[in-house]
């Protein structure tokens, strides 16, 4: 059998398999979800970005009202409150960047994700800085 030969029925044999090279027109880049759908990357994100913002107010609650329920008179409740679930949301929103694909505007989540570490990271600084002031007044 020839080398012609060989190679034509090579050819022919992976193309039909589908193994043969793309068409033109299909990209290799994975294509962005659609606006109205809502994928788990994005739901990660956006539970992660919740969970940073009531971690930031939460502890921003415990550092202006020192009196309240949430105080840092009345112990170190909202300051453990608060890095708690900055530390969730922290954990949430890496979580989302390691495992989403694509960059950002594809709509994996991953600027949600960015979104949630950076509340994430100020909820426990502030609420690292309550629970110091709550140890301080206690102590």
């Amino acid at each position: 059998m020839s080398v012609r030969r060989l190679s034509a029925a090579a050819a022919a044999l992976l193309g039909s398999l589908g193994l043969a090279a793309p068409a033109a027109h299909a990209s290799a880049q994975p294509l962005a979800a659609a606006v109205t759908d809502f994928s788990l990357g994005r739901l990660g994100a956006t539970t992660g970005g919740l969970l940073g913002l009531t971690a930031v107010i939460i502890a921003g609650l415990a550092l202006a009202r020192p009196a309240s329920r949430l105080g840092t008179a009345n112990g170190p409740l909202g300051a453990v409150t608060s890095m708690a679930a900055a530390l969730m949301a922290m954990a949430l929103g890496s979580l989302v960047a390691a495992t989403a694909d694509g960059g950002l505007g594809t709509g994996n989540g991953l600027g949600g994700a960015y979104v949630a570490l950076l509340l994430g990271l100020t909820g426990t600084v502030l609420g690292g800085r309550a629970l110091a002031r709550s140890r301080r007044r206690t102590g």
